[in-house]
């Protein structure tokens, strides 16, 4: 199986600079022990923290590793500008 490119779209950088943030918040200073700690593939995890796309299941999983809940996850890190205008 080939490797999954990284992602060059600004919400999954948004994304991975969140769940890399978090970590730290948690007081995990790396990410192979945060992801040890929580039942998450280890080099899975590295990928998430890297910008390659994830699974709405794998976010999931990441938002109840972090004890939040998703509303409290997106409150924060994620640039409105990426946002795509309404236009009508």
């Amino acid at each position: 199986m080939a490797k999954q490119p990284k992602t060059e779209n600004p919400l999954i950088k948004q994304l991975s600079k969140r769940i890399k943030d978090l970590r730290i918040v948690k007081g995990y200073s790396n990410y192979e022990n945060f992801a040890y700690d929580h039942g998450i593939s280890r080099a899975q995890y590295g990928r998430y923290e890297k910008g390659e796309d994830l699974r709405f299941t794998s976010l999931m999983k990441l938002i109840e590793a972090f004890e939040m809940t998703p509303e409290e996850f997106f409150s924060e890190g994620f640039d409105s500008k990426s946002k795509k205008k309404n236009t009508k």
